[in-house]
């Protein structure tokens, strides 16, 4: 709700909420190199498994084939 408050202030159009800025913060931290130790100590997660969802996620398109395209 206040999440959405601010977005809808700020000008900013489609879904945003508290996953989207979680989802978000574990992808990024993966992509960077984040160790999943590191990444649990800034959110929380009482369940590793919740964050390897997203740190797999980020590591599908590293080395692909079609790299260069996307």
């Amino acid at each position: 709700m206040i999440l959405r408050r601010w977005t809808d202030r700020g000008g900013l159009d489609g879904p945003l909420a508290a996953h989207s800025l979680r989802s978000g913060f574990f992808t990024s931290a993966a992509e960077h190199g984040d160790s999943l130790q590191r990444i649990i100590e800034v959110t929380l997660q009482t369940d590793p498994r919740t964050v390897l969802g997203y740190t797999r996620r980020s590591e599908m398109f590293r080395d692909h084939a079609g790299e260069r395209f996307l």
